[in-house]
This record gives C-alpha cells, sequence and structure tokens, in this order.
C-alpha cells in the first residue's frame, strides 16, 4: 500500500473494528426471540392497491402504457398463457366494423402448432419482448372461442402502426 502511513492504517483498522462492535452490540441487545426488522422493497402482499384495477379491457389496456409497434412485427409471435404455454402464433391483424382491432391467432392445445383461427382483442395482451402475453384471456377462453372467419373484418396492413399494452414479468 504505496502512500499509507501506518498510523493511517491504524485508524481505518479501528474504525471498522469498532464499527463491528457497535453492530455486535445491537443484536445483543435486542429482546429474546424478537425478529430483527426487515424493510421491504415492495409492499406486502395483502396491501390492497390504492388505485383498483378498471373492470373494461379497454381502460386496463389504457393502464399498460399502449406502445406504437408496426402491424408487421406481430406477424408470427407466439402467443403465451399464465405459464409461459405457447397457445399459437399471429397470422395477421384485423380491423371489425366497430373498428377494434383483433390479432388472429392459430389457437392449439398442443405447443401453438397449427390450429384453428381464433379472434384475440388486443386489449387483452400485452407485448412482452418477442412475444405476445394473453393476461385477460385465459386458455379456457382460447379453446371455447368460436372459430374465426374473415366475414367484415378487414386486415391492417403490415407497414401501419398500432398501439398495444406493454407486459413485464
Amino acid at each position: 500500500m504505496v502512500g499509507r502511513t501506518p498510523a493511517l492504517l491504524a485508524a481505518t483498522l479501528l474504525d471498522s473494528t469498532l464499527l463491528a462492535l457497535a453492530l455486535n452490540v445491537s443484536l445483543a441487545l435486542r429482546p429474546a426471540g424478537a425478529e430483527p426488522p426487515i424493510r421491504l422493497a415492495q409492499a406486502p402482499h395483502d396491501m390492497v392497491p390504492e388505485t383498483p384495477m378498471p373492470k373494461s379491457a379497454e381502460a386496463r389496456m389504457q393502464m399498460r402504457f399502449p406502445h406504437p409497434v408496426r402491424v408487421g412485427a406481430l406477424i408470427g409471435l407466439p402467443v403465451l398463457d399464465d405459464d409461459d404455454s405457447t397457445l399459437g402464433h399471429v397470422r395477421q391483424v384485423v380491423r371489425d366494423p366497430q373498428g377494434k382491432i383483433k390479432l388472429i391467432v392459430g389457437y392449439s392445445k398442443w405447443w401453438g402448432l397449427g390450429g384453428r383461427p381464433v379472434a384475440v382483442p388486443l386489449e387483452v395482451v400485452v407485448l412482452l419482448g418477442r412475444q405476445i402475453d394473453a393476461v385477460d384471456m385465459k386458455p379456457a377462453e382460447f379453446a371455447a372461442a368460436p372459430t374465426w372467419v374473415a366475414g367484415a373484418d378487414q386486415p391492417i396492413a403490415p407497414d401501419e402502426t398500432i398501439r398495444i399494452g406493454l407486459g413485464r414479468r
């Protein structure tokens, strides 16, 4: 240790020793059987949120910070459930006559391979990196959903931009 005097090293060692001694004394003075104080960096699990979750899917989507994304970037992405099982892959994105955007997902119980087309409202999914997470649509709802047929729904061009909520784990 170049440039350090023995007196400085002794003072540093003394400071460290006194700090450790003070910590040990504070632990020894704690009542028997008492738990050490715990400082949580998150809210307790039983705490009710100050802002309740909205009932409608549209309002929940607005709380998920919708970001712009090109429709073409969504085509082919896997759609996952809460257990990270693949439910299907996005085949196309359409707009219904009421103006609602839907993802057409090839739903299959077997790892999302092949499957029948199911219309999934944009409000019930979030973008999670290079995959889509169905946060408000359970696998049973995918299974019960009717098979999608084009009808009056209009495909959205791959270069068009839409807004989709963001998710995280």
